[in-house]
């Protein structure tokens, strides 16, 4: 009678032949294979699809990661899990372990920003209240630890619960690349792509930490407080400035071989042009000098050498020409 019902037992249990994941959500990392009280058929296959991986897990410890492809469980097949559960290599009969697969896609447009202002420490300004917001994208990398630090034994993980750890880490890292730069705040702030480049390379190891890959950081803005947005604008207009300066002599060592050959005193005419060019950029730079502001309306520039002067003057106290 006992022995009739083992048969019996061992009959009405289920054990699954055929074990994939067909990631029906975008926002799933993590999802464990439905087992319930069921067994892998000894020569099961395992799909696992190119966006995705697979991790054998026995008893809390990871046996074996599986990649893309399709997969036959046997004990002969996974060495690890074998070492790890004594068993004989010829060892036939259905196996308990859970199977975990872990999405390796991209997740893009993530959002990051500070709830409220960090502070920044600043050699010029001492401490920087400031606020920033852009976007970020990553994917696993590393099942192993993502499995052991992050998602567990959980049954399914989605990327929002991992949201605001990782926005943590976002905006430590901020205060600590600026901290280990050396480089100005303002300077930087003025340049947002090399700021988030700069931040990116100080997230990579922490994002490693969890088992992830930082794709992409971007910097979309950088509210400062009104006293330094003043600072960073008198900066920007500067280097408009100077941009001016090396466009103008740019055009100019340009014009020259072209005046050469040119035909009929074509040369003169170039020159001519070349000193307006150059006039007009002697203004321009001259007029976005914060200390000339006051003094544009009182004077003017020599139309023969550029040189400044009273706009009552009757002659150009450099080259004498007539006004």
């Amino acid at each position: 009678m006992g022995t009739h019902m083992g048969v019996l037992d061992f009959i009405s249990k289920q054990f699954i032949d055929v074990i994939q994941w067909t990631e029906d959500e975008d926002d799933v990392l993590a999802f464990r294979y439905p087992m319930q009280d069921m067994e892998i058929q000894n020569g099961a296959r395992l799909t696992v699809r190119e966006s995705q991986l697979a991790v054998v897990v026995n008893e809390g410890r990871v046996a074996d990661i599986l990649g893309p492809g399709v997969h036959t469980l046997t004990t002969r097949n996974l060495p690890v899990l074998t070492d790890l559960m004594n068993w004989d290599k010829e060892f036939e009969s259905p196996f308990k372990t859970d199977v975990y697969f872990f999405s390796t896609r991209s997740k893009v447009g993530q959002r990051w920003g500070t709830a409220t202002p960090i502070t920044i420490r600043d050699k010029e300004f001492g401490a920087v209240r400031v606020r920033g917001y852009g976007v970020y994208s990553f994917h696993i990398s590393d099942p192993r630890v993502f499995h052991v630090k992050i998602s567990g034994t959980r049954d399914i993980y989605r990327v929002d619960e991992l949201e605001d750890q990782l926005r943590k880490t976002i905006v430590s890292r901020m205060t600590d690349t600026f901290a280990q730069s050396g480089v100005p705040f303002l300077d930087m702030a003025a340049n947002q792509v090399e700021m988030a480049a700069q931040i990116g390379k100080h997230l990579g190891p922490s994002f490693g930490e969890f088992g992830l890959a930082l794709d992409s950081f971007v910097v979309e803005n950088l509210s400062l407080p009104e006293e330094l947005e003043k600072v960073l604008d008198a900066r920007v207009g500067v280097n408009i400035a100077g941009d001016l300066g090396r466009f103008t002599q740019f055009q100019a060592a340009n014009s020259l071989p072209v005046a050469a050959a040119n035909q009929g005193g074509g040369a003169t005419g170039a020159g001519v042009g070349m000193g307006a060019g150059l006039l007009m950029a002697q203004q321009m730079m001259g007029a976005l000098k914060p200390e000339n502001a006051g003094a544009s309306a009182d004077s003017k520039f020599c139309p023969e050498c550029g040189s400044r002067m009273q706009r009552t003057a009757k002659f150009c106290p450099e080259c004498g020409h007539k006004q």
